[in-house]
């Protein structure tokens, strides 16, 4: 991101991006509530306006992103019963939409088991890339989604899903993964607005511009 400030922290709009993505989770009258997952020598996380809400909690995250979900996990173990439904959003994707995250929910209405993930189609064709940064072939897009956040499932199997993971060499790159690899089946259900995860500074000025048009129009 070119900064020295942590990405979540970075001001869109008149608000850092993690108070955008949280007041997106709180506005769902259904979560209970959020686990916000920081590193121990986090000093900015007590700034936010969110660090105070009544719904929110902090955890200490890990080294890596399945040890802070991990983490939030245990936050939540005295609160949540093996059934409960847990969702998992990064702090960087500040756009979700309430209908995306109401589909989301619809969909693990209608299944007693298993867990589901925002994603979206693959719509780009995919080019492999060889060591001197040329096309070395094309793949095929068949199939494929780009997996996004929140990423759902019931609290005792993404434990132990998780749990799970911490044996093998490489750690999941999220949830849909230790699931998989646990034998869970994973629901996709397509994100219908812009849900994208600001990593870059051109993926901060989108970001911003969106926020801007969604609060020139309340």
């Amino acid at each position: 991101m070119r900064s020295e400030l942590p990405k979540q922290y970075l001001r869109l709009a008149g608000r850092s991006m993690l108070d955008w993505t949280l007041a997106r989770l709180l506005a769902c009258p259904r979560i209970e509530r959020v686990v916000v997952c920081v590193a121990a020598q986090d000093q900015l996380y007590a700034q936010q306006s969110c660090a105070g809400h009544p719904r929110v909690l902090r955890a200490t995250g890990g080294a890596e992103r399945a040890a802070s979900v991990l983490a939030g996990l245990q936050a939540l173990a005295p609160l949540a019963a093996p059934q409960d439904w847990v969702l998992v959003h990064d702090a960087a994707r500040p756009l979700l939409h309430i209908e995306d995250l109401q589909a989301l929910l619809a969909v693990l209405e209608e299944s007693a088991q298993g867990a589901a993930i925002l994603a979206a189609p693959v719509a780009d064709t995919l080019k492999r890339g060889d060591e001197q940064g040329r096309v070395s072939g094309t793949a095929s897009r068949e199939g494929l989604w780009q997996a996004q956040t929140p990423q759902a499932a019931r609290y005792a199997p993404l434990h132990a899903a998780l749990q799970a993971a911490q044996a093998r060499p490489e750690a999941p790159t999220d949830e849909a993964q230790a699931l998989e690899q646990a034998g869970e089946p994973v629901r996709l259900v397509a994100a219908q607005h812009p849900n994208f995860k600001v990593t870059t500074p051109a993926d901060r000025r989108l970001a911003e511009a969106l926020l801007a048009q969604e609060l020139a129009a309340c």
